[in-house]
């Protein structure tokens, strides 16, 4: 019987050895560091104990030491002749029975063994180590995902909200994955979604939350595009040909401006591929939106021409100051170079960033009347202080006095 007891009473203490191979299996399987659990177990058992011992403070330490493969715990209390605090203080004669040369005014440490802590205190170890794994958990998806903004990443969609059309993805694999949710304003209209597909998204912003890292993803922004060039065109990938700049319209129509300084290289061909097959791919990953590749020049006029794709300009008049300028194009190419309810003159001037006035040939100059108005307005401001002058009057000579005839 005596025997059964001590078994009984060994399987209460903390086996050292277990303790820290089960500390390396977490640190395998979660790849949560082993000195954070350490440090958060740690935490836990001083938690148990001053759960039962509200007076205890600072004089309770804990010694992990992994090369003994023993964890124990200590208490600190002062010898006093009165105690007034248990949980810190000793009597002499208290101390004595354990430490016969022990005297007043001395400090003992005495070993707190876990057998000893309540149901309530082993339910708080208990919930702070899980806290503590939970927390090492989301900071790592945290640092994971937030590495990936503006990044490209597919999901698979776990369910689809009947009421609202959001979808949640789960990203990743494995102890990385987190949920990720597609809100119906970052979705492209005219797509359709069902549980189980898989979908590509833009990662927009990773943000700490409550209940883990908060991941905003997009099918509709601009850097989707360009993510998906980076996929299919090696030339942009390894910075042959560069992006200059991106306009869409989700679901509809995109315009992007390349340019290369390798005068050896096309970068519209190279983004369009052989047979147009690299541009095809990401038309398709798009759902049919269609894309137009336009080359980027420094000449805003030229860049403003070219943005305009695919009609045909006769002309461009810019005004730097303003950021304006007057395109004229052929009266059959007015329409094409509108598009459809604007869309074509709306991307080229988000592509290019002037705001453009398209006219078509047919249309009447500005009047020469407003011309020469403009003129003669500068040539009266050139001429007004030669006006000034001229009409200021002329200093008389000054009088002089006439000599008296010399005698």
């Amino acid at each position: 019987m005596a025997k059964r007891n001590a078994k009984a009473q060994k399987s209460n203490e903390l086996d050292g050895a277990e303790f820290f191979a089960a500390i390396r299996l977490i640190e395998q399987e979660k790849g949560i560091p082993k000195e954070y659990m350490i440090e958060k177990i740690t935490q836990a058992l001083v938690s148990a104990y001053k759960k039962d011992h509200e007076g205890a403070g600072d004089n309770i330490t804990v010694d992990a030491n992994e090369e003994l493969g023993t964890v124990r715990m200590f208490i600190r209390k002062n010898i006093v002749e009165v105690v007034d605090d248990p949980d810190t203080e000793m009597s002499l004669e208290e101390a004595r029975e354990k430490l016969p040369a022990a005297g007043l005014g001395d400090v003992v440490r005495m070993e707190i063994k876990t057998r000893d802590f309540g149901r309530i205190a082993a339910q708080t170890a208990r919930q702070v180590i899980i806290q503590g794994m939970r927390e090492a958990e989301r900071g790592m998806i945290y640092d994971e995902f937030s590495s990936k903004e503006h990044e490209l990443l597919t999901g698979m969609i776990t369910r689809i909200d009947p009421r609202s059309g959001g979808a949640s993805l789960r990203i990743g694999s494995g102890t990385e994955a987190t949920e990720a949710f597609l809100s119906p304003g970052e979705q492209v209209r005219g797509e359709s979604y069902v549980e189980g597909m898989r979908l590509k998204v833009y990662v927009v912003e990773v943000r700490r939350a409550n209940k883990g890292p908060q991941v905003l993803i997009s099918r509709t922004h601009p850097g989707l595009v360009k993510r998906l060039f980076e996929l299919e065109v090696p030339e942009i990938y390894d910075g042959t040909v560069e992006v200059k700049s991106i306009a869409r319209e989700a679901g509809s129509r995109t315009k992007l401006a390349v340019w290369s300084a390798d005068e050896n290289v096309d970068p519209i061909g190279a983004c369009v591929g052989p047979r147009g097959q690299r541009v095809n791919n990401i038309v398709e990953e798009l759902k049919g939106e269609k894309v137009d590749i336009v080359k980027w020049s420094e000449d805003p006029a030229v860049y403003i021409a070219a943005a305009l794709s695919p009609a045909d300009v006769l002309s461009v008049t810019t005004q730097e100051a303003a950021k304006t300028c007057r395109v004229v194009v052929p009266d059959d190419q007015l329409s094409l170079a509108i598009g459809k309810e604007g869309q074509n003159a709306r991307l080229a001037a988000k592509l290019t960033g002037w705001k453009i006035d398209i006219k078509p040939a047919s249309a009447p100059e500005p009047e020469e009347e407003d011309v020469l108005l403009e003129d003669e307005e500068a040539h009266l401001e050139e001429d007004a202080p030669a006006a000034e002058e001229a009409a200021a009057p002329e200093e008389e000579p000054e009088e002089v006095p006439e000599e008296a005839p010399e005698a």
